[in-house]
């Protein structure tokens, strides 16, 4: 028997509507839920006989689209017919084509002002005024390696402290992390761009607020040596900033001890530091999309979109990046710079990209992964319309660099690549304080010494993995909350979690791993 089934247009009427149309110019619609073959559904404009099974974050075809014919979700181009595709089929991989395409995004058509909060009206969260000025979220003891030559040293300094006991002691301490990457030698040295990159990035980590000291550590006979690496740091006068090779310490087990002495000296100090009233202005919101799904452009992303929009309404900056995942979708955000120069900013790095990965031999539509592919995206265009949501609706003041650190208030962008831990690496050298991270399929992650909150974008998945996620935004197309609702959920526990409530991840002990700088240079 045949089943009838609404097309609706609003995601708050909830799941058991079936399919979902987000813009009366579409010609797909999202199944909301898994649609049989041979079911009805029935809207507005007529009947859809569903010609085959449509999977849930799917799209089907609301009309028959000829041949080269644009296909439209988000009231925007997601590619182009590869055939006549019926009404009801399918619309996915087999039958639709990635093209490039005219767009239009003129520097500041979009703009808008932004309704700044009075101050006596904004938020406030418990965090560590630094002796410079700046605000910390955690107060940890970073490690921080010159090359990969001195990553397993650098570990076991960690592990030794961490597995110690001694933490117990000070409560106030949140912990010694490792930063280790797996480059530093075998290239270019200064006036590489590569190596000015990781330089730029260490040097990120090295200010960055959440870290109480840093210890340097590397082996001694590294293109990146530690002189070099550490001149011209400007750091906060109460962080301790100490070095060190495993070469001049003479071996391994002379440096792990040397360091875990040197750590264990600074810990009482380190202790004493405790949390006071910071004003949110002053918070720096990094956001990223992982484990894509249909859902992502739909729930977590826009309602993460609208958390960035209040957190700049209270004169606080959130920033976003994954350059190979807002292209397509970039003239969305040109159109709502605040000058010609941050526009042309934003497509010099796009421009950038279509030539590295040209001369690559690769595409940017290969970046859908076959996880985003499952969920029921289709083209990176498509993803990327998703992707952009996160960037909520205030105006773009500002375009940096991999790593760059982030100074102006408002909405920036920061051009990083698109695979998370490299891009959420670029964000906290910038100076993030907190991330927030929308998952369709499941990301496991974490980025100390920032805390990383995940998002759920569909309920299934939130309680599948519930131990992993702080927030089910699938309640949006549950039609439980709205997309307003949701952002200012996610804004109360982002201010949570700057005054020290712990993430799942942080509680599942992610983030010693997912340091990893952009690597550009030639390995020689």
């Amino acid at each position: 028997m045949n089943k009838t089934v609404d097309v609706v247009s609003d995601p708050q009427l909830g799941v058991e509507i079936g399919l979902l149309v987000l813009h009366p110019e579409d010609n797909v619609g999202t199944a909301l839920q898994k649609v049989p073959a041979d079911t009805h559904v029935s809207f507005a404009s007529g009947n859809l006989p569903c010609v085959g099974e449509i999977p849930t974050g799917h799209k089907a075809a609301l009309r028959t689209i000829a041949a080269d014919e644009p296909i439209r979700k988000y009231g925007q181009i997601i590619g182009f017919a590869g055939r006549r595709i019926e009404k009801g089929e399918h619309v996915h991989s087999h039958n639709v084509d990635y093209r490039e395409f005219e767009r239009n995004g003129q520097a500041g058509t979009a703009l808008r002002k932004t309704e700044f909060l009075p101050e006596n009206q904004r938020a406030t969260f418990q965090g560590y005024r630094r002796a410079n000025g700046s605000v910390g979220t955690r107060n940890y003891v970073g490690i921080l390696t010159s090359v990969n030559c001195s990553a397993t040293a650098a570990k076991l300094i960690a592990s030794r402290i961490e597995n110690s006991g001694v933490l117990d002691d000070y409560p106030n301490v949140d912990g010694v992390v490792a930063l280790t990457h797996s480059s530093g030698c075998g290239t270019g040295g200064e006036g590489n761009y590569g190596f000015e990159v990781l330089r730029r990035t260490l040097h990120g980590y090295a200010n960055h607020p959440n870290f109480a000291s840093i210890l340097v550590l590397g082996l001694g006979c590294e293109v990146n040596q530690i002189q070099g690496l550490t001149s011209g740091w400007s750091l906060s006068p109460d962080k301790s900033v100490s070095s060190m090779t495993i070469q001049a310490q003479g071996g391994t087990r002379a440096t792990v001890a040397e360091g875990v002495r040197r750590i264990e000296e600074l810990l009482p100090r380190i202790n004493k530091a405790t949390r006071t009233t910071i004003p949110a202005a002053e918070l720096i919101l990094a956001m990223e999309c992982g484990g894509s799904d249909a859902f992502s452009g739909i729930t977590a992303n826009p309602a993460l979109g609208s958390a960035a929009d209040l957190l700049v309404r209270h004169g606080g900056t959130a920033v976003f990046g994954e350059t190979t995942e807002i292209y397509g979708a970039e003239h969305l955000l040109t159109s709502r710079a605040e000058s010609q120069r941050v526009a042309n900013k934003l497509m010099e790095r796009v421009r950038w990209w279509e030539q590295h990965v040209a001369i690559d031999g690769s595409s940017i539509n290969n970046n859908p992964s076959p996880g985003n592919k499952a969920g029921g995206l289709t083209t990176i265009l498509e993803k990327s319309l998703g992707a952009v949501a996160k960037g909520g609706t205030t105006n773009l003041v500002d375009v940096v660099e991999y790593a760059e650190p982030i100074t102006a208030r408002g909405l920036v962008y920061m051009d990083t690549p698109g695979y998370d831990p490299v891009n959420a690496t670029g964000m906290v050298a910038g100076g993030a304080h907190v991330l927030a991270f929308t998952t369709g399929r499941g990301s496991a992650f974490g980025c100390k010494p920032t805390p990383s909150i995940k998002l759920a974008t569909n309920t299934p998945l939130y309680e599948r993995m519930s131990e992993d996620i702080d927030l089910n935004c699938g309640a949006i197309a549950d039609g439980r909350f709205t997309i307003e609702e949701m952002g200012q959920q996610i804004f109360d526990l982002i201010l949570r979690v700057a005054s020290g409530e712990e993430t799942k991840s942080e509680q599942l002990g992610y983030g010693d791993n997912e340091f990893v700088p952009w690597q550009l240079s030639t390995v020689l």
